[in-house]
Order: C-alpha cells, then structure tokens, then sequence
C-alpha cells in the first residue's frame, strides 16, 4: 500500500489536477476569511470551504490514470487497493490543505467571540478547529467517493451530484459537517469552545462506508 500512495500522490502533484481545487479553496478563504474576525468564526468558514474541495480531490485522483495505466494497476495489486488508495491521496492532501489553512488563520484571526470582547483559548480553538477541518475533510470524500467513478460513470451526472451533495452535507441538520461548524461559529457567541468529537466520529465511520462501497464496486465495473 505504501508503494501505491507514492505512486498515486506523484501522478496528482505531476498532473498539476490539484491546482484549480487549491485556487479554490484559496479564493474562498480569500473572501470568507480576512484578518482581525473573529477566531472561532474563521476556523468554522475555512473548515466547511474544504468539503467541496476535497470531494473535488476524490473525483481527480480516481480519473487521474489512462484507462488502460489503471487496469495494470489493478492487476497487479487489486481493483479494491488500487482504488483505496486514490482515496487515501485525496483525503491526505485535503487534510493538509485544511491544517495549513487552519495554521494561518488562527495566526490572522483575533481571539475573541463575535461580540469582540470575551477571549478565546487559542490552542483550544484551533484544536477545535482542526477537528472541524478533519470532519469535512472525511465528508467531503465520502462525497466525492459516493459521486465519482465507479459509483457515477457519467460525469453530466456526477458533477452535479457532487455539487449538490456537498452543499446538503454542509447545511442538512445532522450533518457530521453541518455539527462541526455550527458549533464553532455558534460557540463565537458566547466564545465557548466546542470540541467536535462526535462530528468526526460520525464522518469517519460515513467515509469508510462510502470508500467501501465505492471499492466495492470497482472489481465489477471497468474504467
């Protein structure tokens, strides 16, 4: 599995397929997040900017290989592993976009509630933060998972299901994410720290549902 997790991260870096999902993601933030608001509101916007991002991710790294590149692959170490492991590289590379992102706004944003009055602990929200960042990092590639090959073939129904799904795992109540950063623009309030334990539980058991599923099918369907 190591040697496939180099082998699929050196062909997303080469591919240079990460750029528009990182200038996305960028521009987002650049809007969303400027200096001096604040802490606990910045860290929910940069967490719920990286969902769409990172089911993105998912849908390059699984299309990222020549149909006939992928079948090599796949004879050699499996359909199921060939394809768990793009979906390893997408959600590593959305994680560490998220925590240094969540890096530079905790150094940007003012430690205070949204009145700008009460203190925030710092290490504590952006621990907070980072957890947040995880969950829709997790979401966003059960999403993407769930609306890429080989689940959806055709890409006029995938990307609209990517977008849609993204945008419900964002604002449906009882979302992982929806949970996630609700309670840490909620918590700017009253600048009260929520740790979102359960949130990331829940999108880690969802992610691993949907890759299974999604390796799964793999072995039954030809790129």
């Amino acid at each position: 599995m190591t040697a496939l997790l180099r082998y699929q991260t050196a062909l997303l870096l080469r591919s240079q397929r990460w750029l528009p999902p990182f200038l996305l993601y960028a521009v987002f933030l650049g809007i969303g997040v400027q200096g001096g608001q604040p802490l606990l509101d910045s860290l929910g916007y940069t967490a719920a900017f990286l969902l769409p991002v990172a089911a993105w991710l998912v849908r390059i790294c699984v299309t990222n290989e020549p149909p006939a590149a992928r079948t090599v692959v796949a004879a050699a170490v499996g359909p199921g592993r060939a394809h768990l492991a793009c979906v390893l590289v997408a959600l590593a590379t959305a994680v560490v976009l998220g925590t240094a992102a969540t890096v530079v706004v905790t150094f940007i944003s003012d430690p205070v509630g949204s009145d700008h009055d009460k203190r925030v602990p710092v290490l504590e929200a952006a621990g907070a933060g980072l957890l947040a960042v995880l969950t829709c990092a997790l979401l966003g590639v059960a999403v993407g998972a769930l609306t890429a090959w080989p689940v959806l073939r055709s890409p006029g129904r995938a990307v609209p299901a990517l977008l849609l799904a993204a945008l419900l795992a964002l604002v449906v109540t009882g979302s992982p994410a929806q949970a996630a950063v609700s309670g840490l623009v909620g918590g700017s309030h009253s600048a009260t720290v929520h740790v979102p334990l359960l949130p990331v539980a829940a999108a880690a058991l969802l992610t691993a549902a949907a890759t299974a599923v999604a390796c799964a099918l793999t072995s039954r369907r030809s790129p």
